[in-house]
Protein backbone atom coordinates (compact mmCIF):
# COMPACT_ATOMS: atom_id res chain seq x y z
CA UNK A 1 0.00 0.00 0.00
CA UNK A 2 2.72 2.22 1.06
CA UNK A 3 4.71 1.76 -1.90
CA UNK A 4 1.49 2.24 -4.45
CA UNK A 5 1.03 5.68 -2.81
CA UNK A 6 4.60 6.30 -3.32
CA UNK A 7 3.85 6.15 -7.02
CA UNK A 8 1.06 7.71 -6.91
CA UNK A 9 2.60 10.89 -5.58
CA UNK A 10 5.42 10.57 -7.99
CA UNK A 11 3.35 10.45 -11.12
CA UNK A 12 1.65 13.27 -9.55
CA UNK A 13 4.32 15.29 -9.11
CA UNK A 14 5.91 14.28 -12.87
CA UNK A 15 2.50 15.48 -14.44
CA UNK A 16 2.97 18.63 -12.88
CA UNK A 17 6.72 19.46 -14.96
CA UNK A 18 6.90 20.82 -18.56
CA UNK A 19 9.94 21.11 -20.67
CA UNK A 20 10.69 24.72 -21.43
CA UNK A 21 10.51 26.05 -24.81
CA UNK A 22 13.22 26.73 -26.32
CA UNK A 23 12.55 30.30 -26.59
CA UNK A 24 12.86 31.41 -23.16
CA UNK A 25 16.72 30.48 -23.41
CA UNK A 26 17.02 33.05 -26.23
CA UNK A 27 20.06 33.69 -28.62
CA UNK A 28 22.27 34.03 -25.49
CA UNK A 29 22.47 30.20 -25.78
CA UNK A 30 23.95 27.83 -28.76
CA UNK A 31 21.27 25.69 -29.41
CA UNK A 32 22.99 22.37 -27.58
CA UNK A 33 23.66 24.44 -24.54
CA UNK A 34 19.63 25.34 -24.83
CA UNK A 35 19.52 21.38 -24.78
CA UNK A 36 21.20 21.00 -21.68
CA UNK A 37 19.81 23.94 -20.29
CA UNK A 38 16.11 22.22 -20.45
CA UNK A 39 17.06 18.71 -19.49
CA UNK A 40 18.48 20.61 -16.43
CA UNK A 41 15.25 21.81 -15.67
CA UNK A 42 13.26 18.57 -16.06
CA UNK A 43 16.41 17.05 -13.90
CA UNK A 44 16.40 19.77 -10.96
CA UNK A 45 12.32 19.26 -11.04
CA UNK A 46 12.08 16.00 -10.57
CA UNK A 47 15.46 14.74 -8.02
CA UNK A 48 16.56 18.37 -7.22
CA UNK A 49 20.01 19.96 -7.99
CA UNK A 50 21.87 18.22 -5.18
CA UNK A 51 20.54 14.44 -6.50
CA UNK A 52 21.03 15.37 -9.95
CA UNK A 53 24.55 14.56 -11.95
CA UNK A 54 26.22 15.61 -15.04
CA UNK A 55 25.57 12.24 -16.66
CA UNK A 56 21.66 12.95 -15.67
CA UNK A 57 21.70 16.38 -17.39
CA UNK A 58 23.87 15.06 -20.68
CA UNK A 59 21.72 11.32 -20.83
CA UNK A 60 18.41 13.55 -21.18
CA UNK A 61 19.56 14.64 -24.66
CA UNK A 62 22.01 12.25 -25.34
CA UNK A 63 25.29 13.33 -25.18
CA UNK A 64 28.41 11.85 -22.68
CA UNK A 65 28.83 13.70 -19.33
CA UNK A 66 32.13 15.22 -21.01
CA UNK A 67 29.98 17.09 -23.27
CA UNK A 68 28.15 19.29 -20.66
CA UNK A 69 31.73 21.38 -19.95
CA UNK A 70 32.11 22.54 -23.53
CA UNK A 71 29.04 24.58 -22.73
CA UNK A 72 29.19 24.81 -18.80
CA UNK A 73 32.17 25.22 -16.68
CA UNK A 74 30.22 23.12 -13.93
CA UNK A 75 26.80 21.92 -13.07
CA UNK A 76 26.29 24.88 -10.75
CA UNK A 77 27.11 27.03 -13.65
CA UNK A 78 23.99 25.58 -15.60
CA UNK A 79 21.65 26.27 -12.18
CA UNK A 80 22.68 29.73 -12.34
CA UNK A 81 21.80 30.33 -15.94
CA UNK A 82 18.69 28.65 -15.25
CA UNK A 83 17.83 30.63 -11.94
CA UNK A 84 19.23 34.00 -14.02
CA UNK A 85 17.85 33.84 -16.79
CA UNK A 86 13.96 32.85 -15.14
CA UNK A 87 14.19 35.31 -13.23
CA UNK A 88 15.30 38.10 -15.79
CA UNK A 89 12.35 37.01 -18.04
CA UNK A 90 9.72 36.91 -14.78
CA UNK A 91 11.13 40.93 -14.76
CA UNK A 92 11.38 41.51 -18.50
CA UNK A 93 7.50 39.97 -18.32
CA UNK A 94 6.15 43.15 -15.97
CA UNK A 95 7.41 45.85 -18.31
CA UNK A 96 7.58 49.34 -17.94
CA UNK A 97 4.06 50.59 -19.65
CA UNK A 98 1.62 50.38 -16.89
CA UNK A 99 2.54 53.57 -15.13
CA UNK A 100 -0.02 55.45 -17.38
CA UNK A 101 -2.81 53.50 -15.77
CA UNK A 102 -5.03 54.38 -12.67
CA UNK A 103 -3.22 52.18 -9.50
CA UNK A 104 -5.73 49.25 -9.31
CA UNK A 105 -5.31 48.90 -13.27
CA UNK A 106 -2.17 48.94 -12.72
CA UNK A 107 -1.21 46.37 -9.55
CA UNK A 108 -3.69 44.18 -11.14
CA UNK A 109 -2.23 44.56 -15.19
CA UNK A 110 1.11 43.72 -13.10
CA UNK A 111 -0.54 40.77 -10.97
CA UNK A 112 -1.48 39.14 -14.13
CA UNK A 113 1.13 39.21 -16.17
CA UNK A 114 3.49 37.91 -13.46
CA UNK A 115 0.69 35.06 -12.08
CA UNK A 116 -0.07 34.00 -16.07
CA UNK A 117 4.77 34.23 -16.90
CA UNK A 118 4.91 31.70 -13.98
CA UNK A 119 1.68 29.54 -15.05
CA UNK A 120 3.10 29.46 -18.72
CA UNK A 121 7.02 28.63 -16.74
CA UNK A 122 6.60 26.44 -13.87
CA UNK A 123 8.65 24.81 -14.41
CA UNK A 124 11.34 26.60 -14.48
CA UNK A 125 9.82 29.08 -12.08
CA UNK A 126 10.15 26.01 -9.42
CA UNK A 127 13.51 25.59 -10.20
CA UNK A 128 14.20 29.99 -9.56
CA UNK A 129 12.38 29.46 -6.25
CA UNK A 130 13.55 26.38 -4.97
CA UNK A 131 17.43 25.50 -5.65
CA UNK A 132 18.50 28.94 -4.79
CA UNK A 133 20.18 27.15 -1.83
CA UNK A 134 22.71 25.27 -4.84
CA UNK A 135 23.95 28.76 -6.09
CA UNK A 136 27.53 29.86 -5.01
CA UNK A 137 27.41 33.53 -3.08
CA UNK A 138 28.59 35.41 -6.22
CA UNK A 139 25.81 33.71 -8.23
CA UNK A 140 23.08 34.01 -5.59
CA UNK A 141 23.74 37.73 -4.93
CA UNK A 142 23.02 38.41 -8.85
CA UNK A 143 20.18 36.58 -8.58
CA UNK A 144 18.89 38.17 -5.40
CA UNK A 145 19.32 41.53 -7.25
CA UNK A 146 16.91 40.52 -9.69
CA UNK A 147 14.58 39.04 -7.14
CA UNK A 148 14.66 42.89 -5.36
CA UNK A 149 13.83 44.60 -8.45
CA UNK A 150 10.28 42.42 -8.89
CA UNK A 151 10.22 43.17 -5.77
CA UNK A 152 10.30 47.19 -6.29
CA UNK A 153 7.95 46.78 -9.11
CA UNK A 154 5.71 45.82 -6.79
CA UNK A 155 6.47 47.85 -3.96
CA UNK A 156 5.77 50.74 -6.03
CA UNK A 157 2.60 50.04 -7.84
CA UNK A 158 1.14 48.79 -4.10
CA UNK A 159 2.67 52.90 -2.45
CA UNK A 160 1.18 54.46 -5.35
CA UNK A 161 -2.11 53.32 -4.81
CA UNK A 162 -1.49 53.94 -1.03
CA UNK A 163 -0.55 57.53 -1.83
CA UNK A 164 -3.59 58.24 -3.99
CA UNK A 165 -5.77 56.85 -1.69
CA UNK A 166 -6.91 53.90 -3.38
CA UNK A 167 -5.24 51.19 -1.00
CA UNK A 168 -5.23 51.00 2.33
CA UNK A 169 -3.29 48.42 3.20
CA UNK A 170 -1.09 48.38 6.90
CA UNK A 171 2.22 47.78 5.28
CA UNK A 172 3.91 48.48 1.83
CA UNK A 173 6.49 46.04 2.08
CA UNK A 174 4.66 43.46 3.65
CA UNK A 175 1.53 43.51 1.13
CA UNK A 176 3.86 43.39 -1.67
CA UNK A 177 5.27 40.38 -0.60
CA UNK A 178 2.47 38.33 -0.14
CA UNK A 179 0.84 39.65 -3.37
CA UNK A 180 4.03 38.55 -4.94
CA UNK A 181 4.02 35.08 -3.14
CA UNK A 182 0.92 34.50 -4.70
CA UNK A 183 2.62 33.78 -8.48
CA UNK A 184 4.90 32.34 -6.87
CA UNK A 185 3.55 29.72 -4.62
CA UNK A 186 1.14 28.56 -7.91
CA UNK A 187 4.30 26.62 -9.01
CA UNK A 188 4.40 23.90 -6.64
CA UNK A 189 1.11 22.71 -7.92
CA UNK A 190 -0.08 24.09 -11.59
CA UNK A 191 -0.52 21.76 -14.78
CA UNK A 192 -0.92 23.64 -18.25
CA UNK A 193 -3.12 20.21 -18.81
CA UNK A 194 -5.54 21.48 -15.42
CA UNK A 195 -8.83 23.43 -15.64
CA UNK A 196 -7.65 26.48 -15.37
CA UNK A 197 -5.34 28.44 -18.38
CA UNK A 198 -2.62 30.77 -17.83
CA UNK A 199 -4.68 33.77 -18.58
CA UNK A 200 -8.28 32.59 -16.32
CA UNK A 201 -5.26 31.74 -13.14
CA UNK A 202 -4.27 35.20 -13.66
CA UNK A 203 -7.23 37.31 -13.88
CA UNK A 204 -8.22 35.05 -10.93
CA UNK A 205 -5.32 36.08 -9.31
CA UNK A 206 -5.76 39.83 -10.02
CA UNK A 207 -9.25 40.09 -8.29
CA UNK A 208 -7.79 38.32 -5.44
CA UNK A 209 -4.88 41.17 -4.87
CA UNK A 210 -7.21 43.78 -5.77
CA UNK A 211 -9.81 42.67 -2.37
CA UNK A 212 -6.52 42.68 -0.71
CA UNK A 213 -5.33 46.28 -0.80
CA UNK A 214 -8.86 48.27 -2.07
CA UNK A 215 -9.73 50.57 0.31
CA UNK A 216 -13.34 49.97 1.52
CA UNK A 217 -15.94 52.85 1.51
CA UNK A 218 -16.30 53.96 5.19
CA UNK A 219 -12.85 51.95 6.24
Amino acid sequence: MALRQAHRRARVADASIDEPSAELWGPEFAEVAQRLLSSAVLCFARNGFHATTTRDLTAGVGLSPGALYVHFSTKEDVLFAITRVGHERALAGLGDDTGELDPAEQLAELVRRFVAWHARHHTVARICQYELSGLEPGHFEQVQHLRQQINQVFRGAVARGVHAGVFDVPDVHRTARVIISLGVDLVRWYRLDGPDSPEALADEYAALALRMVLARPGG
